[in-house]
C-alpha cells in the first residue's frame, strides 16, 4: 500500500511539474507534444490509482460514482467552492 500511495503522489508530482513548466517555458500553450509529455504521466498516476483501488477492494467505477454524487450533492447545498471534506 505505501509503494502503492507514495507512487501516485510521485506520478501526480510529476504531471504538477510538467503543467508548470508548459506555462513558464511555454506560456501556458499546450501543444500536441506537451500534451503528449502530460498524457504520458497521467497514465502513470492513472496506473498507481487503479492499483491502489484494486488492492483496497474499490472499482474506478464505483469510486467515479460516489464522487459525482459528493459534488452533486455539495451543489444542491451551494458548498461547492471553499475547502474541507466536510462541506
Amino acid at each position: 500500500m505505501a509503494y502503492l500511495g507514495l507512487g501516485l503522489t510521485g506520478e501526480a508530482g510529476e504531471v504538477a511539474n510538467k503543467v508548470k513548466k508548459i506555462y513558464r517555458d511555454k506560456n501556458g500553450n499546450f501543444d500536441d507534444v506537451t500534451n503528449q509529455s502530460v498524457a504520458g504521466e497521467l497514465g502513470d498516476v492513472l496506473w498507481y490509482l487503479a492499483r491502489l483501488a484494486d488492492e483496497m477492494g474499490l472499482s474506478l467505477n464505483d469510486l467515479a460514482d460516489a464522487n459525482v454524487v459528493k459534488l452533486r450533492d455539495r451543489k444542491a447545498r451551494n458548498v461547492i467552492a471553499g475547502s474541507g471534506d466536510n462541506r
